[in-house]
């Protein structure tokens, strides 16, 4: 197979006309991706983007053809997908205050030029969820985008359509997660085209990489929560203070790695009310 692209955590084969989606263990902070992997990360993350998949597919189309027709040394990390033309958009749904949002809100009190109402700290539930995307940047970082930068970028109806799929998406993923004592603070979606031109859900959706899942038991605004996904990794990476957040990331000790991983886990086992059975 040719490999197409190799990312921060995914490498993309080619594949009799489809393309395989491999998710490795590897876990990145600030775009710089760290020299320690965390063991069976990659394997949770399309077990439960797999999960989320099915559930949504009355929402939107996705990409997924088969989790079982893929070669066997990549057997549950990897998805063989349709072809599909990404759009150059990262597609933000946000239902609570935090990261990179928490931030542009303090400057200015907008988020990808969304008004916020005063007062709010960090945590602080949004009266609704609001769309806030982001560029996907190949170089560098991403950067807030305003909903009228997207219909330049996509034009009317497509950003129209893929803004309204976002919301709804997290509006299903949080409800479903918060019946089971997780809160979904916001998460990150791509979309592209199929050759017939229908907008279809790809990459991963609703997973630790791609959102901020809380306990609900433990939220509380006005301080920073306890994440059950990669801001672990974040927020340790944060205490280096040797380490300027350029190639080469330091690497991760083993007490780090290992809650990471029961972190990962304890987000899929609640949310799909399964134990995890992998690796």
């Amino acid at each position: 197979m040719e490999l197409l692209h190799s990312g921060k955590v995914r490498d993309v084969y080619a594949d009799d006309g489809d393309v395989i989606l491999v998710a490795s263990d590897r876990v990145s902070v600030y775009d710089v991706v760290l020299p320690t992997p965390i063991p069976g990360k990659g394997e949770i993350l399309t077990q439960l983007s797999l999960w989320w998949f099915e559930r949504l597919a009355d929402v939107v189309p996705n990409h997924v053809i088969s989790a079982e027709d893929v070669p066997a040394e990549w057997a549950g990390r990897a998805i063989r997908c349709r072809r599909l033309e990404m759009l150059p958009v990262e597609f933000i749904a946000r239902g609570y205050l935090a990261g990179l949002g928490l931030k542009e809100y303090e400057k200015q009190g907008t988020v990808s030029g969304v008004p916020l109402p005063p007062g709010l700290v960090e945590g602080s539930k949004l009266p609704e969820p609001v769309f806030t995307p982001t560029t996907k940047a190949t170089s560098g970082h991403d950067e807030f985008i305003t909903f009228d930068d997207v219909v330049r970028e996509i034009g009317a109806g497509t950003a129209e359509r893929l803004r309204d799929l976002t919301l709804e998406i997290y509006r299903r993923g949080a409800a479903l997660a918060a019946e089971r004592g997780i809160l979904i603070a916001d998460t990150k979606l791509e979309f592209g085209r199929a050759p017939d031109g229908t907008l279809v859900l790809g990459d991963e959706v609703l997973t630790p990489d791609s959102s901020r899942f809380w306990p609900a038991d433990d939220w509380r605004p006005g301080r920073a929560q306890h994440g059950l996904d990669k801001q672990f990794v974040r927020d340790w990476s944060a205490t280096i203070t040797d380490w300027d957040r350029t190639p080469p990331g330091p690497p991760i000790p083993d007490d780090i790695v290992d809650a990471s991983r029961a972190r990962y886990i304890e987000v899929y086992e609640r949310i799909t009310a399964s134990p995890w059975k992998g690796r």
